[in-house]
Order: C-alpha cells, then structure tokens, then sequence
C-alpha cells in the first residue's frame, strides 16, 4: 500500500511494541515518520534504525508524557525534526499510541496511580490532538489507539476507564474536523504480546491459553493492529470516521459452542 507516500506522521509510543510497529508500516508505506519515545532512547533509535534499513525515514522525538510541558516539549521536537526533513511544519497523520497499563484493580489503585493513567492515557493524548489540529493538512488522519477492554468486564477496570475517553474523543472530534477532511477513529487491540504485557512475553503456553478467548485463536501481534491503522492512515479509509474499530481477533465475542 502507498496511497500515504510523501506524507507525514507523529506516533507516540513509537519506540516499543504496537507503536514500533506502526511507525515501522507507515514508514514502509513511504511515510516520514517522527518517533516519539518518553525516556528509552536505544529503543527508539533502535525503531529509526529498523526503518531506515528498510528503505524508509524516520527520526526520534524525546518527551516524557503525564508531566508539565509535556505537549510543548513533544512539539518543539516534532517541527524542528519536520522542518530539517522537510523544510516545513505540516502534519499529516497523528497516531496516539502512547499509553501506560498498571495500578491494579479497583480493590487495590492509589489515587496516585489512578491520576498517572489519566494524564498518560486520557490527557496527553487530547491536548496532543489540540496541538496537532493547526499542522494537521486537510485530508488527514487521527488514530487513537484504545482497548477491547472498554468493552469487556475486565479486572482491571481504572486502565479501561483511562481509555474509554478516547473513543469519545474520536466520535465528537470527528464530527468537529469533518468538514477540513480529516478522519477521526480508534483502534482497539486486544491481549497483543508486547512489552506492555510481560506476563506473556516468551510464554507460548499462556499465549495459546489467552488465544482461546478469541474468535481467532490466537494472541494479536503488534503488527495486526499496525495494518488496521495503516489501512485507517491510508486513502483507502477515507470514508471511515468516528467509528472504533475492533482490532483483538474477536476477543471475548460470546460462548464458543
């Protein structure tokens, strides 16, 4: 697919996991990819490493997310990394991937804990799209990564609730930049093996249990859900807005009878 090719992206998280994966796929479609990373830099040059050798272009941007300036050190990094690149400061996909699990269910988190997954996971990513929409190019695209878990009963409840804005977000947003062009969604992973989940990281005996609650038998890999966002990024999601679009393999669909 190259209907993005010469164009230009932000995703957060981009360093490990999903993120990787999807700067790494946009970046094969002919994307100028800005790696955001919050404080593993072999990791994310590692990501721009990876792309590089396939042919394609990418360059890391430092800022801590959660924090005080937050959204202005993301962004002093994103245009001058643009502007090097390109010699201007326009944006044409954002994808906001970066997100924390953790805390524990409602029984044991800290309000402490609770606060650090909404600035990371709720926060960030809204003023992040505030700031973007004056680069974004009409005929963008807006890709919020959130969780099948805002659909399913799950233990831990307060990192669900940290993600569940973000379709809202997606729905209002999209009916607000509608007119410019611009596609709004959310993609929703389910248990995906990456560093986010350790507790199957080199297991293939818990990967196969988790895998039986799909519909597709398996656990997702991150590079599932990066062709979704991909197709989402691409001219061929033109026509798809505000919409979150299931992305676990049919996690948790119903009764296997």
């Amino acid at each position: 697919m190259t209907y993005v090719a010469g164009k230009t992206a932000l995703v957060t998280g981009a360093s490990r996991g999903i993120g990787r994966a999807v700067a790494r796929r946009l970046a094969a479609d002919g994307v100028l990819v800005a790696v955001h990373y919050g404080s593993n830099e072999a990791a994310a040059l590692e990501t721009v490493e990876l792309i590089e050798k396939d042919g394609g272009r990418a360059f890391p941007v430092r800022a801590e997310l959660g924090v005080s300036g937050d959204v202005d050190a993301l962004f002093a990094g994103l245009e001058a990394g643009l502007s090097a690149w390109t010699g201007q400061v326009r944006l044409d996909v954002l994808v906001n991937n970066a997100a924390i699990n953790g805390g524990g269910p409602i029984d044991v988190i800290t309000p402490e804990a609770f606060d650090r997954l909404v600035a990371i996971n709720t926060k960030a990513p809204l003023f992040i799209t505030q700031r973007a929409l004056s680069l974004l190019n009409d005929g963008g695209r807006i890709i919020n990564v959130t969780t099948a878990a805002t659909r399913i009963a799950m233990p831990e409840a307060p990192y669900a609730m940290s993600k569940a804005p973000i379709e809202v977000l997606s729905r209002s947003l999209a009916q607000t930049v509608g007119a410019r062009g611009i596609t709004v969604n959310a993609v929703a992973p389910g248990p995906t093996v990456t560093d986010m989940n350790p507790w199957m990281l080199g297991k293939p005996e818990v990967q196969q249990m988790v895998g039986t609650g799909n519909a597709i038998p398996r656990v997702g890999q991150p590079e599932d859900v990066a062709d979704v966002v991909a197709f989402l990024a691409s001219d061929a999601g033109r026509w798809v807005t505000g919409q979150v679009i299931d992305a676990s393999g049919g996690c948790f669909l119903g009764p296997k009878i």
